[in-house]
């Protein structure tokens, strides 16, 4: 490594400032949010003068600002994404996040491309054309596993961008048509109608139903708090949580808990630093489990071997799942007990399980001990699952301010020539000097003044800074006016210095001459402009169909599903398993009132697609 240290990135979700804000000051060492549009997600844009005070919070401490273009984009649109992205660039955002290639061709300025994980990137073939692309950083598809990931980290030098926690798109990203077919919403421009997330009975070709109603398509939450070091020693570098529409409290609370345990992370390897500079302290202790999840996976982190592949799905709910507290004991009215000691309030919500897979909630009005007194009378039985799905006293710290972020700061204080002098040395790594004129030299006091001088120097509580080292100038007297103003000028100066020393990375260059990985590119390869077609043609692309939301078809009969994740595998009736695969008939259909979708599973690529037989 020759020495220099690798950085690893904590990339959060922001809807909006406020929780770009709360990300920051919890610890995330960069933030990716939507733009005014071409963001993949659709209710999530944001103006421009908010994006400026984001990334003007955020620059501080060395973070970084990345905005969503990763929408494809129609041939109308592109002056519009050119105006949009040099606004982005004025207003100080660090990069861009792009699925179309046709930024590659607009006139931008010189401002830094990511692939975004809508560019299906999932082989290093794939890989090593976008990096030749110019593309800074590359966000791998979720789907990838250890060995996978660093099967691509080898091929390419740019950092490796993976997601280790939140919601999981059954599909490849970028690669799920049934929302744009069934209801026009297209996925890739930021509309999905989460086809994935309602329940559907599983029939036979005679239309016999083998399981009704469940949530076959609805993915766990994906959770890889424990798989942080594998996935640096494969090769990822940013860590990315998956939320851009999560609200404030789950962004708080997650970033949170990944910041502690990437922070032990680097602290026991001498390889590794942050990104970006600052600690945060907590009012809390974060917990993934009081966070909304529908329980979690580790998906195909580990690979495909026996046994993982069956519990991905949350097939009874695609609602949160929260914290487990036990199973009910007794159960009369609106009264239950609890076999085990739980920690309830009054206020908390409640979700039960029970044998058929059923949800039920309700909030409790009432505790006593393991007895809990409901707000009104629920189906719950004995032996039924309990689970906390709203922390009352937990959100209640969350709804308050809940974390500091603060920049280290080194005074030296010193008298030279009737001149009071300070310099200031911040964890940054910048520097500033400052000097008053005394009207005569202070004069020595028989009282050591050192720790005086210290408590005045150290209110910095209006700042980003915290005080670490303090060399004062002895015994002499030096009114606190004084020192108070010298500080705060001095302090107004490093952060001038800081300003003008921070540098943003640019735009690399593109090889035109380097081949796209494959000739062909399918509607599901989302071409939806002229730019981009022309794009893929100079790099060798022969035949190229328009994306679905372009084409005319009116009956369109390819998948509109593609999928690593396994029904038949899931639900155990592998094919592959010769002692198993009966227990599902071939082929297998799924339901939703008239809808009617086929399952076919490849077994060679141990991945499945779903067509549209009846819309």
């Amino acid at each position: 490594m020759n020495g220099k240290k690798r950085h690893i990135e904590l990339l959060a979700p922001a809807k909006n400032e406020e929780v770009g804000i709360e990300a920051i000051k919890h610890g995330a060492d960069a933030v990716y949010i939507g733009a005014t549009s071409f963001g993949a997600r659709a209710q999530a844009g944001n103006d421009i003068d908010s994006i400026k005070r984001l990334v003007d919070f955020a620059h501080q401490y060395d973070a970084r600002i990345y905005c969503t273009v990763n929408t494809i984009i129609y041939n109308q649109e592109l002056h519009d994404v050119e105006h949009m992205v040099k606004e982005l660039y004025r207003a100080g955002v660090d990069a861009l996040i792009v699925q179309d290639m046709a930024l590659l061709r607009l006139d931008l300025p010189p401002i830094a491309l990511h692939a975004s994980t809508q560019c299906d990137l999932r082989t290093p073939e794939k890989a090593q054309f976008l990096e030749k692309m110019g593309f800074s950083q590359l966000v791998l598809a979720r789907e990838l596993s250890l060995s996978e990931i660093s099967d691509i980290a080898n091929r390419v030098k740019v950092p490796l961008e993976g997601f280790c926690h939140g919601a999981l798109c059954v599909c490849y990203s970028g690669r799920c048509q049934i929302s744009q077919v069934l209801k026009h919403r297209s996925a890739n421009r930021g509309e999905c109608a989460q086809f994935c997330r309602l329940s559907y009975d599983l029939e036979d070709s005679e239309g016999n139903k083998l399981i009704k109603s469940k949530h076959l398509l609805s993915l766990r939450d994906f959770n890889a708090n424990d798989r942080l070091e594998k996935m640096i020693d494969a090769g990822i570098s940013s860590f990315k949580i998956e939320g851009r529409l999560k609200d404030v409290d789950y962004v708080k609370n997650v970033v949170a808990y990944y910041r502690q345990a990437l922070d032990r992370i680097i602290a026991s390897n001498n390889n590794l630093e942050r990104s970006s500079c600052g600690s945060s302290s907590f009012t809390f202790t974060p917990s993934l489990a009081k966070s909304f999840n529908r329980s979690f996976t580790h998906y195909f982190l580990d690979g495909r071997h026996p046994g993982n592949g069956t519990q991905m799905a949350s097939l009874n709910t695609p609602k949160t799942q929260g914290e487990y507290l036990g199973k009910i004991a007794s159960a009369r009215g609106n009264i239950i007990t609890l076999d085990s000691q739980v920690t309830v309030v009054n206020g908390d919500g409640l979700s039960f399980l029970d044998s058929n897979g059923n949800y039920d909630g309700v909030r409790v009005n009432r505790v006593e001990g393991n007895r809990l007194f409901l707000k009104e009378k629920c189906q719950a039985n004995v032996g039924d699952k309990v689970y906390k799905t709203f922390d009352k006293a937990f959100n209640d710290i969350l709804a308050k301010p809940s974390a500091k972020r603060s920049i280290d700061v080194d005074f030296s204080l010193w008298v030279a020539d009737k001149r009071l002098c300070l310099k200031a040395i911040d964890q940054r790594g910048c520097s500033a000097t400052h000097s008053m004129t005394l009207d005569k030299e202070p004069e020595a006091s028989i009282q050591s003044q050192a720790e005086r001088q210290r408590q005045v120097l150290s209110k910095l509580g209006d700042t980003i800074y915290k005080l670490r080292n303090c060399d004062v100038a002895g015994n002499l007297f030096i009114p606190a006016s004084t020192l108070t103003q010298l500080r705060r000028e001095t302090i107004a100066l490093l952060d001038l210095s800081h300003h003008y020393a921070f540098q943003r990375d640019l735009r690399k260059t593109e090889d035109k001459s380097a081949p796209f990985p494959y000739q062909s590119l399918s509607s599901a390869d989302n071409v939806a402009n002229r730019i981009s077609e022309q794009f893929y043609k100079e790099h060798g692309a022969t035949h190229i169909e328009p994306a679905i939301e372009c084409s005319e078809k009116s009956n369109y009969k390819e998948p509109v599903m593609h999928t690593r994740y396994c029904l038949r595998r899931e639900l155990g009736a592998c094919l592959k398993d010769n002692a198993n695969s009966h227990r599902l008939p071939t082929p297998l259909f799924l339901r939703n009132g008239k809808t009617l979708l086929q399952v076919d599973c490849d077994c060679k690529q141990c991945e499945m697609k779903i067509t549209i037989v009846k819309k």
